[in-house]
């Protein structure tokens, strides 16, 4: 590889050609390039083995996807059922419609009416169901997003009528709609003779920030508006102190929707400094214990539901393939090597528990898991209803200044952080999580609901219905057990059995703590209709040669044919 080498003090700069010092010289300039080669080598190979795994892939894959809609003979015959499963399902999807378009005609027509001006509705409207059926069903029948009052654990919407409530408010709603209520009631209350004052702090800012300390058993709190906010504040921190720019998130979770956390569809910005690696591996630990630029590891504990996979939607759900299964023990273990593999290197561990935070335990996944982090960010419930974002970490990655160099700074402000009415709904959140009767509401939480999620699979499964259900906690995900292209129908069969979900449909179903045995065995019941009115209905109908992976091949090729055409 190297003929010849010169040395400046020989006479003449004579070729030097002794072997001795040239394979010397080479075999250190193989080291030089083999070390960043090596690191990026075992970079690749945490990764976990899917396109959610690989944010560069994922993102020009998206962007080849083209958009097609099935018109009415291929909405109903998509794979490939006969022509009277066909007409079946045309009598179900109308009697469906008939049902949901008369009953809740107030609030589809608000909501119609509001989708012109309002983005996120049109958003969360056309991603309920894969894109291919969007423009068909969307004429047929519509859904409302509009509601008017709660009490108990039931949403009524504008037309007086009352849902079992699955959504969770997006994790916000932990202990019930009636608790609150209260909450904002007697938070607001204790704030009012202050009012919107800003700057100044209210004297229940101090109190959060103790019982915050308290909780997380770290030394210092910050307040922030949202959790997306209180996520980017805790990243900005980890990168200020370790003076490191790279941050680790995990395959499929997700963080907020800022461009750094968010590296792939969904982010019009290429990925930038963040690993996304996979979960639960070794190669990561590995990873993770020798390179020298990661500042923080992101950990979100929902991913222990489904380790790897993206928040399991609706919209996406074209087969049978989605899986999700809680190991509590397993998922300890992982967080605990992570914990020392963090520690080893000086990367910070942040425990993300905006979404989950208070539900697993009064504590948190901190005392669920017994794992400590070095920072945690809260959200959702902790505002007792109201907007909310907290960081809690320890004390010299907390600070925003250098005392040796004034002007280097960490700066995080925001106008409405630590609002009076706020912070009061949050103290009084916080007086109730201790009282022994919200105490008793966590003992034995697993247990419960573990039974309820194992009572429910058993009758699915004595009824010969094709699903079965995933749990953590009060955190449910649904499966499906036989190849299919229409399981995404079963939202709208629950919706007409009164059963209230999220936007993104079977994927999540979240209960508030407060749902009594009656009130199980209630919803269990309307569940089953709703699942065998969609099997008499025809969509779970499975030729001899449906498969998944069959489904999927079918839709890639749907996918190059209206991408390059024949």
């Amino acid at each position: 590889m190297l003929e010849e080498i010169y040395v400046e003090d020989q006479p003449n700069h004579q070729p030097l050609k002794d072997p001795f010092i040239i394979t010397a010289i080479g075999l250190a300039a193989l080291a030089t390039i083999w070390r960043p080669v090596r690191q990026r080598l075992a970079l690749s190979r945490a990764k976990h083995r899917s396109l959610t795994g690989h944010s560069r892939m994922a993102k020009r894959f998206a962007a080849q996807v083209p958009g097609y809609r099935y018109d009415e003979p291929q909405f109903f015959s998509s794979d490939g059922a006969p022509p009277e499963v066909q007409a079946v399902r045309r009598a179900g999807l109308s009697q469906l419609a008939l049902t949901l378009n008369t009953r809740h005609a107030r609030s589809i027509a608000c909501t119609k009416a509001a989708r012109e001006t309002i983005s996120d509705l049109q958003f969360t409207g056309a991603y309920r169901v894969p894109f291919q059926y969007r423009h068909y069903l969307g004429a047929q029948l519509s859904t409302g997003g509009f509601a008017g009052s709660t009490e108990g654990i039931y949403l009524t919407d504008l037309d007086g009528e009352r849902f079992m409530d699955l959504t969770g408010c997006y994790g916000v709603n932990v202990l019930g709609h009636d608790f609150y209520k209260s909450c904002i009631a007697e938070g607001s209350a204790r704030a009012a003779s202050l009012g919107a004052v800003l700057g100044s702090y209210h004297p229940s800012v101090a109190w959060n920030a103790e019982e915050l300390r308290r909780i997380s058993g770290l030394d210092e709190v910050s307040f922030h508006m949202s959790g997306t906010e209180a996520v980017m504040q805790a990243v900005r921190l980890a990168r200020y102190h370790t003076r490191r720019k790279k941050i680790v998130r995990f395959c499929g979770a997700y963080h907020g929707w800022w461009d750094d956390v968010q590296p792939g569809p969904g982010n019009p910005m290429p990925p930038g400094k963040v690993y996304t690696l996979a979960e639960m591996g070794a190669r990561t630990l590995e990873v993770l214990r020798t390179r020298r630029d990661i500042a923080c590891v992101l950990v979100n504990p929902l991913q222990a539901l489904h380790p790897n996979k993206p928040a399991p939607g609706d919209g996406s759900l074209i087969d049978s393939s989605r899986t999700a299964h809680f190991d509590r023990e397993a998922y300890t273990v992982w967080l605990q090597q992570l914990r020392e593999a963090c520690s080893s290197n000086g990367i910070v561990l942040i425990f993300d528990e905006v979404f989950l935070g208070f539900r697993l335990a009064p504590g948190g996944a901190q005392e669920y898991f017994g794992v400590k982090a070095d920072m945690v960010t809260y959200g959702k419930t902790l505002g007792g209803g109201l907007p909310v974002g907290v960081v809690c970490g320890r004390h010299e990655l907390m600070k925003r200044f250098r005392e040796n160099r004034p002007a280097d700074l960490c700066f995080a402000r925001g106008t409405f952080n630590s609002h009076p009415y706020v912070m009061g709904a949050m103290q009084v959140f916080l007086e109730r999580l201790q009282t022994p009767s919200v105490r008793a509401i966590y003992a034995g939480l697993d247990a419960t609901w573990d039974r309820r999620a194992q009572e429910l699979n058993q009758r699915l499964q004595a009824a010969a219905l094709p699903l079965q259900v995933a749990n953590m906690s009060t955190v449910w995900t649904v499966n499906f057990t036989q190849p299919s292209r229409y399981n995404w129908m079963l939202q709208f069969y629950l919706r007409a059995q009164r059963l209230a979900l999220s936007w993104v449909g079977t994927g999540r179903l979240i209960f508030s703590l407060n749902f009594t045995e009656a009130d199980f065995t209630e919803f269990s019941t309307r569940f089953i209709v709703a699942a065998q009115t969609m099997q008499k209905d025809g969509w779970w109908w499975k030729g001899p040669e449906v498969s998944n992976k069959s489904i999927r091949r079918g839709v890639l090729r749907e996918m190059l044919k209206h991408r390059f055409g024949r």
